[in-house]
């Protein structure tokens, strides 16, 4: 795997997942307690052996950084990085990132500085555990030009994705995006060509992409200079290379999400609660999940009832009760709380019990959750503080309201707490 680049994509503007993405970029988005969405992709890099690694961004990118660089230092150990090129303006290329091929096509000077046969590129902001070793070795078995990774799926979540075709050797033929009707119906195929058994086949007519590929060095230059109008891999470069490249589908059976909406985060990190199977496992110690080290004492629970939950370091939680929850690092909760269905992504410090105290007396709110509060069907991003006596219940059952002011939003019927917002004492949501 030394001859393979990783590139990872750290998307745009992130509006699906705004107001998380409001101060920070998509793939620093806090997930499951310590982690965040980049240490996905990257851990299974890692872990595949791939170690010369890139993350290319745009927007807000300094929480981004941050963490990378404390994360992922192999200095001293081996010629492996992992390093931020954030878009920038040059006289070759007075624009920002474009799109998804634009990004790697501006850097792509950089890329060819490196004795490599292929690019592996990924995305920043999916959840799934995947050995990239065994693509790649697919990609090299079957000389493909283009290798994508694939999914089955069936009719029913079918229409939200990119489906393709392929013919009996698994090479991709035809690509059609988020199509209806009669139009889903023709992209239908026998995925068992792909090593599904045939109920599984039948369930699951349709491949979709992963958005994630692996390129031949000298394919992906060529696509990108010879056509620079095309910004985005999977709309543009890869349909407009099938009629004359050998592009092929690898077939991935494990757990996978794009979790690039409010929903879809909140899901998939409460789903983690689950037993005794949770949809995606942390706990694999061949191939683990890596993060930062943050040397935080262990989280304290005084005399409180906790069901199905995961809780992070460093947390303090006094007589109150939690059910199926996520809470990250440092997460403060007051006494006489209850906290049910909800992701607390915790905070970046801890407030000395003089500082609180004093902020008490003053009517101001310190960092956490304040005494006899309750919180329902909520994320409450990092570093928030909701005052005693406040419920986040939804009582109205809002679908989708902007109330940025007051410190909150309602993305499908979630209430999201912006990161560092106040809640005063006695507000009901």
């Amino acid at each position: 795997m030394n001859k393979v680049l990783g590139i990872i994509l750290g998307g745009g503007a992130g509006t699906r997942l705004y107001p998380l993405t409001k101060l920070r970029a998509k793939p620093a988005v806090p997930l499951a307690g310590k982690y965040r969405l980049i240490d996905i992709p990257i851990s299974n890099c890692i872990n595949s052996e791939i170690l010369k690694i890139y993350v290319l961004t745009q927007f807000n990118s300094a929480s981004l950084n941050r963490h990378i660089s404390r994360a992922y230092n192999f200095s001293g150990f081996s010629d492996g990085f992992v390093e931020v090129l954030a878009a920038q303006q040059t006289k070759e290329n007075p624009d920002w990132f474009q799109g998804t091929a634009d990004a790697v096509r501006q850097y792509i000077w950089l890329f060819d500085e490196w004795d490599i046969d292929e690019y592996i590129i990924l995305s920043g902001d999916h959840l799934y555990r995947m050995d990239y070793s065994k693509f790649v070795e697919h990609h090299r078995k079957t000389n493909a030009d283009i290798t994508i990774s694939v999914v089955p799926i069936d009719e029913k979540r079918a229409e939200a994705f990119g489906l393709m075709k392929i013919d009996d050797s698994g090479r991709i033929t035809d690509f059609s995006e988020k199509p209806k009707g009669d139009a889903l119906k023709q992209m239908a195929v026998d995925t068992s060509i792909l090593g599904l058994n045939p109920e599984q086949a039948q369930e699951q007519p349709y491949i979709a992409s992963m958005g994630i590929y692996v390129f031949k060095k000298e394919v992906l230059r060529k696509l990108l200079t010879e056509n620079p109008d095309q910004t985005d891999f999977g709309k543009e470069i890869i349909p407009y290379a099938a009629k004359d490249h050998n592009i092929q589908a690898y077939l991935f059976k494990g757990y996978w999400e794009d979790i690039g909406t409010i929903e879809a985060f909140y899901d998939a990190n409460l789903s983690l609660t689950n037993q005794p199977q949770p949809s995606f496992s942390f706990y694999d110690e061949k191939a683990p999940i890596y993060t930062r080290s943050r040397y935080l004492p262990p989280t304290k629970l005084l005399d409180s009832q906790v069901t199905q939950s995961i809780i992070g370091e460093g947390c303090i939680i006094k007589e109150c009760r939690i059910n199926h929850c996520v809470l990250g690092v440092r997460t403060r909760i007051e006494t006489n709380c209850v906290v049910e269905d909800t992701l607390i992504m915790g905070a970046d410090l801890y407030e000395p019990y003089t500082v609180r105290q004093n902020k008490l007396k003053d009517g101001g709110v310190p960092i956490g959750i304040g005494a006899n509060s309750i919180v329902r069907r909520a994320i409450v991003d990092k570093n928030a503080r909701i005052g005693q006596n406040v419920q986040i219940i939804n009582k109205d059952r809002v679908e989708e309201a902007n109330r940025e002011d007051e410190g909150f939003l309602i993305r499908n019927g979630i209430v999201v707490v912006i990161k560092n917002a106040s809640i005063a004492d006695n507000t009901i949501i």
